[in-house]
């Protein structure tokens, strides 16, 4: 994996996503500058972190599957 492979990767893998007007979120934008085995390595990763996070969470629950949760008992 190269230095701006990798660079990608970690940036593509934090939390913050923007948000546009309409209140819908986006991929970080070094997710589209990855190329497919940079994106799989992506989606990998988050699967791992979703594992670990619903493991240590009460109730089981993913910060992903809360916000899910959050969006359809909010009504949008």
């Amino acid at each position: 994996m190269s230095e701006e492979q990798a660079v990608l990767i970690e940036a593509a893998l934090t939390a913050h996503r923007s948000v546009d007007p309409s209140g819908e979120q986006s991929f970080h934008p070094a997710f589209h500058d990855l190329d497919e085995s940079g994106r799989r390595m992506v989606f990998d990763a988050v699967q791992r972190q979703r594992t670990v996070e619903q493991a240590l969470a009460p109730g089981g629950l993913s910060s992903t599957a809360r916000a899910v949760l959050r969006r359809i008992h909010s009504g949008r």
